[in-house]
Formats: C-alpha cells, structure tokens, sequence
C-alpha cells in the first residue's frame, strides 16, 4: 500500500518493477537473492505452544491466536536445509510436527527432505530452533523437483507421491528478476513420468528404495494413510492426466458466464477419490502377480520385469465433472489409522457448493446443499464424549453473495448425517478460504 504497487511477486502474479529501477539495476538485484513472498494465506498449524500461519515458502508467520495479531515472521531456511514447506504438516498426538520441502541434495541435484519439529519443550526454549531433516527422497529429475503440496504418514512410515508437475528452477532463476516471472510461469509437465510413490520409515528415517509407479496425474490433497498387515494403504484427491489443474483457476476464467465455466472444466483433467495399496515386500509372489491381498481392496500393485511395481487404484469416488476436495478426517484419533469416514468440499465445476461426506468402505456419500451458497474446507470437531468416529460437528464458512443482508455465515452440521445444528450470519462478505482449523 506504502508502494502503491505489487512489490513481491504471488503465484500468480507478477511483482510491478520499481520505476526508479532500469533493467540493469534489476539484473544485479537479482544476485542479491530471490525475494520469496511470506504471505501466508494458506493454512494455520501449532508449534509448540504457539500457532503460525503458512504459505508453501520458507517464511511462516507467529500470530497471536486470540487477537490474530502477527508476532512474528520466521524463515525456517535459518534451521532446516530446505527451499520452501508445504502448508499441510502433520501433527502428532505429542505435538511433534512433520512436514515436507524440496531441497538441494547430493551432488547438487534436488531432493525433498521430510523436516520435524519437536513438541513443546520442557525448558520453554523454541522447538523450531531443534528442527531436523529425518530422511531426503530422491527427484526424478536432477533440476526440476515436483510441485508438493500434501505427504502421507502411518504410524511408522512417510508417503510422498512425485507427480508430472514440475518445476523448472532454471526457468524460475533466470527469469525472475529479469523478465518478471510468476511462480505459474515455471511449472511443466513431464508426459512421460507418470506418478511415482515414495516410501520410508520414521524411526530410523531411512528411505525404502522400491520404484512404485503408477499412470499420471495431479494430487494435492492427502485423504489419509494407514498401515494394514503387510501394506500401506494411500488415499488420495486425485486429478487425472499430467495436465497442471491450476492452469483452469485463473480469476479470469472463473468469472466467465457459468456455460464457459462449465465448458473450461470439461477439457480439465478430471477428479477422482482414489486408493492406491503398497506392498512392503514386492517379493511375495512371481513377478506379474497381484501383491496385494487385502480383501476388501480391488486395488493392485504387480512387479514387472524392468523391477518396478505398477500400481493401479480403486476408485472410492467418481462424478462427472464433480470433485471431492479439502479433504478432513476425524484427524486426532485417525490420521495414520484405519478410519471409514471423510468429509470434503464438493467442486461443481470448480466452484464449491456443496459439504460431502464419503465412507471409504462401502463408497456411501452424504451432501449438504443450499441454493447460492458457496462453502469452503469443512473442519471436524469431536464430541468430546465420543464413541463413534462420526460423533462430532463440522465447521465451514459459507459464502451467499446474493442475499440482501447478512452474505456470509458460519455453519455447524451434525457430522453424522450432514443436518444442520446451526449458523452464525455476519453482516460482511467474507472470501472462499483455503485451509484453517479449530482451536479449543
């Protein structure tokens, strides 16, 4: 606002020159260092006792949770050997945090190294400054890592999926300061990767050197992970294809009439709930043979003769045109663990409007739905006298611009059957957020 310009640039959106910089004296600035931005809109976690919001950068933001006042603005390069993090870290029941970033590793290629970050201290001293690397996975490519934005973890093992979607750091460094390239400028697709699932454990961190593969496509979104005899069961929010989807979620085409709306998602690649199964001995029978043998699964995995394992997926959920996102599961007694319930924001077309509840075991859905209303990432709340995994209340702010009065409320929803308890309207128009969750 002082500048009266864009100063750093956004994902999609490139930062406005200084006027009083020629080209040279943004040549030189670059030599200085890539300005990242720390705007962190995407999600709010714990560490410790404190509470930080996040980006998918290397700056994460303090903030008092009671007034939202931000505190202070950490760089967590200073402690950890990474580029950037995702804004989806898990967090366990002690507290401790893990998370994921890419990095520069051996021999100068790049990697991605899962980070944790110890609970609360019993000194008071700050867990970030304890942070440490627990095991780097390898990049299919030496100079262009994949765009990460969520990992699985069971209670013994990490999962990272490497998907198509690359970034061109080449592109990215040469161009940034130069010719005002945006972070959407340097993805591209790899056509003929396809996915690859990474597997390690946590305790040691030691990377499990398997070459899971499977047919491409995009993955933002985790669903959950769990261990089950000799497998690792994955599920995901998918996409299919190695098409990028953010390419279909500029502004500009989502204003578009809704009959352009709907014609732009029809060439996008499409959604999917998927379950992948990881075998942890890809020796158990003859090559060419289904290793999985979890009956209620008709997901696959065959080891083939170049020493890959193909993977191929149950599908949980499947509509036209009708995505299962922001996915949330019942994530403090769950996540890691056989569960049977996940709740998500339905996409119609891209556009949010409607609160879904999925059971991963007999593939049953449940909707919420109000004309003109526009909901976002639904949060679980446990009843804190539970018996039931669906025994609690979901939380999502909806949007309704066409009312006369009141254009935004909270929403509470028994999550059992997606009822409505109650709603708290408010007299301001409130943006479709991204990620958040409850605090106590």
């Amino acid at each position: 606002m002082t500048e009266k310009r864009i100063v750093i640039t956004e994902f999609g959106t490139v930062a406005y020159p200084d006027p009083c910089k020629n080209i040279f004296s943004r040549f030189f600035t670059y030599f200085k260092g890539v300005e990242v931005t720390d705007n962190c809109l995407v999600n709010i976690y714990p560490i410790g006792e404190d509470f930080y919001a996040c980006t998918e950068t290397n700056f994460i933001t303090k903030i008092n949770p009671d007034t939202l006042e931000t505190i202070e603005k950490v760089n967590l390069c200073n402690y950890v050997s990474i580029n950037g993090m995702t804004a989806h870290p898990h967090i366990e029941q002690d507290g401790t945090v893990y998370n994921i970033g890419n990095c520069f590793g051996k021999n100068m290629q790049f990697a991605y190294n899962i980070v944790k970050i110890p609970s609360a201290q019993k000194d008071t001293s700050d867990p970030i400054a304890k942070s440490n690397v627990v095991v780097q996975f390898p990049s299919s490519e030496r100079f262009k890592p994949s765009y990460v934005h969520s990992f699985g973890i069971t209670e013994k093992y990490l999962v990272f999926v490497e998907t198509p979607i690359k970034i061109n750091l080449l592109k990215f460094l040469s161009s940034w300061s130069i010719t005002g390239t945006n972070y959407m400028d340097c993805f591209e697709t790899n056509e003929k990767m396809g996915t690859w699932f990474h597997l390690a454990t946590k305790h040691p961190g030691e990377y499990i050197d398997y070459k899971f593969r499977t047919s491409a496509f995009n993955v933002f979104h985790h669903i959950n992970c769990y261990e089950d005899e000799d497998f690792i069961v994955v599920d995901l929010c998918t996409w299919k294809g190695y098409e990028f989807v953010y390419n279909y979620l500029y502004l500009a085409n989502l204003k578009q009439n809704w009959d352009e709306v709907k014609k732009s998602a029809m060439s996008a690649p499409q959604p999917e709930v998927r379950r992948y199964v990881l075998p942890l001995d890809v020796y158990r029978v003859e090559p060419g043979k289904n290793l999985i043998s979890l009956a209620y699964t008709t997901a696959t995995a065959v080891m083939r003769s170049d020493g890959t394992v193909w993977l191929d997926p149950e599908v949980l959920f499947s509509g036209p045109r009708q995505a299962f996102e922001f996915p949330q599961i019942n994530y403090r007694k769950h996540n890691g663990k056989d569960y049977t319930f996940v709740y998500g924001l339905g996409l119609n077309h891209f556009i949010p409007d409607r609160i879904c509840k999925l059971n991963v075991k007999n593939k049953e859905t449940r909707i919420w739905q109000e004309a003109d209303s526009y909901p976002s990432e639904p949060l679980f709340v446990q009843n804190p006298d539970a018996q039931e995994e669906d025994d609690g209340v979901l939380l999502t702010i909806v949007v309704n611009p066409g009312a006369a009065k009141r254009p935004a409320y909270l929403l509470i929803l028994d999550a059992r059957d997606l009822t409505e308890i109650a709603r708290a309207e408010i007299d301001v128009i409130v943006p479709v957020t991204l990620h958040g969750m409850y605090k106590a």
